[in-house]
């Protein structure tokens, strides 16, 4: 530990530091993982550098070539390629480390390492979250008893006895209207935002059959709000049955709301009743096609992010994009009458 410590301390090299503070993590008990995520490495960098400080001690992990300039043959640059297209995750410092080490090749420029990249088709791009807990099957699963309902009622909703709507909440914030725009290469393209955070709550509703779109604004998500969203949703929809189709937001199913379907509803047969709920498969937004109109309007403030001198004119501009519009889209007809009743 002593030799890694005075290796740390001393103005060595930052791939050599990196491969030292690897280790010692690793002696203190900190996980691959977890030792991964704070150096930017991969776990096989942890690795690979762990077991070589084992067999040569200190020595194992100081670079052998300091200084080495090289050319890959075309069979190294090929080997390499493989290399990358056999990895999980991608870093720079990884792949210096690998040329040097294997073929004692280091680049004066950078763009060579990302010559590469790019000819092992790996490219900088953002990441995306995904939940963990989304389970395919089950929205699969969820989108046949969608479409088995439609199909059941098909009559009623083309008749306009039946209503049904794809429920969703949007929180706009100040800050959605900043992304990509075209500029000037040397010019900055600044939006005037006195807090980012500045914060409003939408409810959104998509009918089904006429591809209208309803939306309110209210303080923020809640009970409260989806009791005088939905009230609203049957002024707007009068001697209709209401079919809401959203996720399983805990105010969508107990507390205010449970009281008002209960007492809207009755002891009403599920055929009869005046509201009815059906929610989406759980962590999978993806399902519900109001999703994607909330991203459509949130494209529309970056492309005139000129005229959102406000968060007042933010939130005008929001709902002008809704105003008397309707969607039709892919997504929407995922769910359709074609579906045959089981």
């Amino acid at each position: 530990m002593g030799s890694l410590e005075s290796l740390i301390k001393s103005n060595s090299d930052p791939r050599e530091l990196k491969r030292a503070l690897a280790v010692k993590m690793s002696i203190e008990g900190y996980s691959d993982r977890i030792i991964a995520q704070i150096l930017g490495v991969s776990t096989s960098f942890v690795r690979d550098w762990k077991k070589a400080f084992k067999v040569g001690g200190i020595a194992g992990i100081k670079l052998g070539h300091k200084g080495a300039i090289g050319k890959l043959t075309t069979e190294q640059r090929r080997e390499i390629i493989e290399w990358l297209k056999d990895k999980d995750y991608w870093h720079l410092d990884e792949l210096i480390d690998h040329l040097e080490d294997k073929y004692e090749v280091v680049y004066k420029s950078k763009q060579s390492y990302y010559d590469l990249f790019e000819a092992s088709k790996i490219r900088w791009k953002r990441s995306q979250k995904v939940n963990p807990l989304f389970d395919e099957e089950l929205v699969k699963k969820k989108r046949t008893e969608i479409n088995d309902f439609l199909a059941k009622h098909k009559t009623e909703i083309e008749t306009g006895v039946m209503a049904v709507l794809f429920i969703d909440e949007c929180h706009l914030l100040n800050g959605d209207i900043c992304g990509y725009v075209w500029g000037q290469t040397k010019v900055r393209i600044e939006v005037p935002i006195k807090n980012e955070k500045d914060r409003q709550t939408y409810f959104g509703a998509l009918n089904y059959q006429t591809k209208e779109f309803t939306i309110e604004a209210y303080p923020s998500g809640n009970g409260e709000a989806t009791v005088k969203f939905v009230k609203n949703l049957q002024r707007k929809h009068p001697n209709q049955k209401i079919v809401l189709i959203w996720d399983g937001a805990s105010y969508h199913r107990f507390g205010e709301f449970r009281e008002y379907l209960t007492e809207v509803n009755q002891a009403k047969s599920p055929d009869n009743l005046e509201v009815t709920c059906i929610l989406f498969a759980p962590n999978a937004p993806q399902q519900n096609p109001a999703e994607d109109i909330w991203l459509q309007a949130k494209s529309f403030l970056r492309k005139y992010w000129y005229l959102c001198r406000s968060f007042w004119a933010v939130k005008k501009l929001f709902e002008l994009f809704y105003d008397s519009s309707k969607f039709d889209f892919p997504k929407i007809h995922q769910y359709n009458f074609s579906q045959e009743i089981k």
